[in-house]
């Protein structure tokens, strides 16, 4: 199947397109500025968040780190505490160190340069795109899920998502279609038809400002798009934990950036075996990440010696807290919920 485009007037469509957005966009705390920081904060939050979800963590995460010096000057822990509930660690620890790079290397001043803001670490093109357009007005189209399936249906164009070019086509594709001075405007408003209206599944089409010149709708066939063929299988992975615990206390390590939760805080690896005869209990947690499926395995170790539970502590070392303390470090989730159904006494 080959797209039609070439018989469709852009320009008009992404009229229609802003026509609607200017009555039915979505009344959100951070369209109420042009702040570049605001912008890139709210936008890696809501890469992998949706926005009922992420909203109050956006709220209390700007009203803590206001601007770039406050982040850059936050010790990691405070950040990822105030991460707590998002998920993907990974996208908070790359804040703080591009927080750090724009003190380092642009004088603590956001840039304003599409290339420089690419080379923020954890900026990729679509955030890139969305800060420059929306804080810079550069013509620039913020391409990401919404704008392959919005284009993908309304062209019924049958390029594939998942090849290594999709962004730069359908950047191309949806730049025709942007009206000149609104590159802000149209890029929020096709991230809003997309979450509202387009959805991958049970579209309201009827609803739909561009229903009239969407080719997929007017042909009855829009389940066959947006067209992706790649598509990476989960590998298996299974992680053993020992929950030390002597009394009121139990024993936790940071861990490094070398592998999945970086930087989060987790229960001892391994234990001595003479340790294993106070194992008092066992349990199995399925987890999915986005590539993984993990299999965990969390016994309770049951210290009944103080000397001997400080020992470990310092030999390994290990960080003694309270569940009441556990509140201040950051977990990954299959261990957050692990805490909280054992001192709950589940």
């Amino acid at each position: 199947m080959k797209t039609k485009k070439q018989n469709a007037d852009f320009l008009h469509v992404g009229r229609k397109l802003l026509d609607w957005y200017e009555i039915n966009g979505r009344d959100l705390p951070f369209r109420k500025t042009s702040d570049p920081y605001k912008i890139w904060i709210c936008e890696i939050i809501f890469q992998q968040t949706r926005i009922e979800q992420g909203l109050n963590h956006y709220r209390n995460f700007i009203e803590r780190f206001p601007d770039v010096q406050t982040l850059a000057n936050a010790h990691t822990d405070e950040v990822l505490l105030y991460w707590k509930g998002l998920g993907y660690y990974s996208r908070a620890l790359n804040l703080h160190k591009a927080a750090l790079q724009i003190i380092n290397d642009f004088n603590g001043v956001f840039p304003s340069d599409h290339n420089d803001i690419l080379q923020l670490k954890g900026v990729g093109k679509y955030t890139a795109a969305a800060i420059s357009s929306i804080c810079f007005g550069k013509k620039i189209a913020a391409v990401d899920g919404n704008f392959y399936r919005v284009l993908s249906r309304v062209f019924a164009d049958d390029f594939d998502v998942s090849h290594s070019k999709a962004f730069d086509y359908f950047s191309e594709l949806a730049l025709k279609m942007m009206p000149e001075n609104e590159a802000g405007h149209f890029n929020e408003a096709m991230m809003d038809l997309g979450s509202e209206i387009c959805k991958p599944k049970n579209p309201v089409c009827l609803y739909c400002p561009l229903n009239e010149d969407c080719l997929a709708f007017n042909l009855g066939k829009i389940p066959l798009f947006p067209v992706k063929t790649k598509k990476v299988k989960p590998t298996d992975l299974e992680l053993t934990y020992y929950f030390v615990e002597f009394k009121d206390q139990f024993l936790i390590k940071q861990r490094k950036e070398d592998f999945i939760w970086k930087k989060l805080y987790e229960f001892p690896i391994q234990i001595p075996e003479s340790f294993e005869k106070f194992i008092t209990g066992q349990k199995k947690i399925l987890h999915k990440l986005t590539h993984k499926n993990l299999t965990i395995h969390i016994y309770k170790v049951t210290l009944s010696s103080k000397k001997i539970f400080d020992q470990f502590s310092v030999d390994e070392e290990f960080s003694a807290i309270t569940f009441d303390d556990s509140h201040q470090k950051s977990f990954p989730k299959p261990l957050e919920n692990y805490l909280s159904s054992r001192f709950k006494g589940e």
